[in-house]
């Protein structure tokens, strides 16, 4: 079998592709599809007639290049995108929330978009019936500020 795989090192490259695409897909950071790119440039050097310490090689620089080049670009494109397409958490910062109870530094509850939320307040004791805007949301509970008045002229 070593004999084989001595003369066959396509085999290898191509094992080692498919295992950093598998690890790519559970991780998604964009970090193994570049090690898996740099393991087809082995691949296409070896069906080059590369001897094996340049298709190391080319694996070595094409991983570094991607790693270095390519995935920050990836990267920024992949985390840029107008509000409109937040996920639903970061929808809610920002948010209008009606004080359903009493809500303190440690505990209440506010009514957000319809749905009742567990809340803390940033500041003070917000009193029910009061508004307040979500600042942030930490894990199931929206932590709420006071919402500023609109003096009227």
């Amino acid at each position: 079998m070593f004999d084989w795989l001595a003369e066959n090192w396509w085999a290898l490259w191509l094992t080692g592709f498919l295992a950093f695409a598998v690890v790519e897909m559970i991780t998604l950071d964009l970090f193994f599809i570049m090690l898996g790119g740099g393991a087809l440039a082995g691949l296409l050097a070896d069906f080059a007639g590369a001897d094996l310490w340049l298709q190391i090689v080319a694996f070595c620089v094409v991983s570094l290049l991607m790693i270095g080049f390519v995935r920050p670009v990836a990267l920024k494109h992949l985390h840029r995108g107008p509000a409109e397409q937040r996920s639903n958490i970061e929808r809610l910062i920002g948010e209008s929330a009606l004080v359903m109870e009493p809500v303190t530094e440690s505990g209440g509850l506010v009514k957000i978009g319809g749905d009742v939320w567990s809340a803390r307040s940033e500041t003070g004791v917000l009193a029910p019936g009061q508004y307040a805007v979500v600042s942030a949301i930490e894990g199931a509970t929206a932590v709420v500020a006071p919402q500023p008045e609109v003096a009227n002229p």
